[in-house]
């Protein structure tokens, strides 16, 4: 698109992505460095002396991303033997294509900001996958488990709320209705629980979330949950729509997927839903993101918890999934640097799977990205056109704002926040519903 405005990057000094490659991006790098470091011994028990070389190696790949990043070097083609590995660096090749003569290669600080992120846990995930016998290892498996452990007594108080309406088809539809966009709103606000804005440390749920949302209301800057209600309810009392499939692009584990899987019991519980597609990473990703082992973990832990409402919820949970009510994918073309609207080029078998849905609900900040394509739009700017053209399926947008992107606001809304609040768009405070419905 000739008049679409410029890729976010980190060459704008001072803005939101100078500051993730300059200072949250390194720190990233030493946390998972420190992380093997703190494994080696580990590493020995299962693997002996070639355990600890692969330490070494990881770290030393490691460490050599974390310089190139902070001196601004060339970004590097990928050597391992993946099954995108050609993909990204075709991609990387188009990066430079775009580049003016004499402008040299694409580098950290003047790339696009979605590439150059993306690429920097490529990197991580090329180091490990480098180095076995450690290939495996998930750097941040920690941090993302831990997150669950410290959410306990919010996701016990979910589930107890969600099994207090059982049978929940036997509501009301006002009452229904209700719990729907209660049920929206906790999966909107677990999204704030990002290990990667917060560099990996702690972002566990303290709180019953439940008793927040009246409170939190005002932060949600776009509502388009009347839009969702109404078109599953039509879908439910529509007899010839047997199957109804809505698909939850996955952000984060931990309390955030667990918010987002109490909605998936609610959809199928209400019979808004008979089916749940969840959509997650191939590899770990941006910390935090969710990846198979991940969905599996939370469901078994669920299962195996001493508290009856989170085993209760486990169990369900694991009953769906043996019949096939939920299903988890996972595809190389979510952890690509590209924007959604290039998935029918890039990736014509998943567009032609979120195709078959009825709803497709987009979690979190770097869905939005490359749902926007990273790119510097007016914040009046309309959200259908910004998705340029990606329409597999009525869509949802579900995050709290994290970067310096957003479309689709009141003429004023943006100048007002501003006035009240400077950092409104990267702190996680503010959160949107943002809905593009049949064409």
């Amino acid at each position: 698109m000739a008049d679409s405005p410029a890729f976010l990057s980190a060459q704008d000094e001072g803005s939101f992505a100078y500051l993730t490659i300059k200072d949250r991006t390194p720190q990233i790098l030493t946390k998972v460095i420190d992380t093997l470091h703190r494994h080696k011994s580990e590493f020995f028990e299962k693997h002996g002396e070639e355990g600890v070389e692969a330490e070494k190696k990881a770290i030393s790949l490691l460490s050599k991303l974390r310089n190139e990043l902070q001196t601004d070097k060339p970004i590097i083609p990928l050597v391992d033997k993946c099954v995108d590995t050609d993909i990204w660096n075709q991609y990387l090749e188009y990066q430079r294509s775009l580049l003016n003569e004499g402008d040299g290669e694409p580098r950290w600080f003047f790339s696009p900001w979605l590439f150059v992120e993306c690429y920097m846990y490529r990197r991580i995930h090329e180091a490990i996958m480098q180095s076995p016998p450690i290939h495996d290892f998930d750097v941040f498996k920690e941090s993302k488990d831990e997150n669950f452990f410290e959410s306990q007594d919010s996701i016990e108080a979910l589930c107890r709320h969600l099994l207090q309406l059982k049978p929940v088809k036997d509501l009301g539809e006002n009452q229904i209705q209700d719990e729907f966009f209660k049920f929206l709103q906790i999966s909107l606000w677990g999204n704030k629980c990002d290990l990667s804005l917060s560099g990996g440390e702690s972002s566990s749920q303290k709180d019953n979330i439940i008793n927040c949302l009246q409170d939190l209301k005002p932060f949600i800057l776009i509502n388009d949950t009347e839009s969702l209600w109404a078109l599953l309810s039509k879908l439910k009392k529509t007899a010839e729509t047997p199957v109804v499939r809505v698909d939850i692009v996955l952000d984060n584990s931990g309390f955030e997927l667990i918010t987002d899987l109490v909605f998936a019991d609610f959809l199928l519980s209400s019979e808004l839903a008979t089916e749940i597609h969840f959509h997650g990473k191939t590899i770990p990703w941006f910390v935090s993101d969710v990846t198979v082992r991940d969905f599996n973990w939370i469901v078994e832990h669920m299962k195996s918890s001493n508290l009856e409402s989170m085993s209760t919820c486990g169990i369900n949970w694991e009953t769906y999934v043996r019949m096939g009510k939920w299903v988890y994918h996972d595809h190389a073309f979510w952890t690509l640097p590209h924007p959604y609207c290039m998935m029918p080029q890039v990736a014509p078998d998943l567009y032609a799977e979120l195709q078959k849905a009825c709803l497709v609900l987009f979690k979190g900040d770097l869905n939005y990205r490359k749902l926007m394509g990273d790119r510097k739009w007016k914040f009046t700017f309309p959200f259908h056109q910004a998705l340029s053209g990606f329409h597999p399926a009525p869509l949802c947008s579900i995050r709290t704002l994290k970067c310096e992107l957003q479309v689709g606001l009141q003429p004023g809304q943006a100048e007002q926040l501003t006035a009240s609040d400077p950092h409104w768009l990267t702190t996680g405070k503010y959160g949107i519903f943002q809905f593009d419905g049949p064409l």
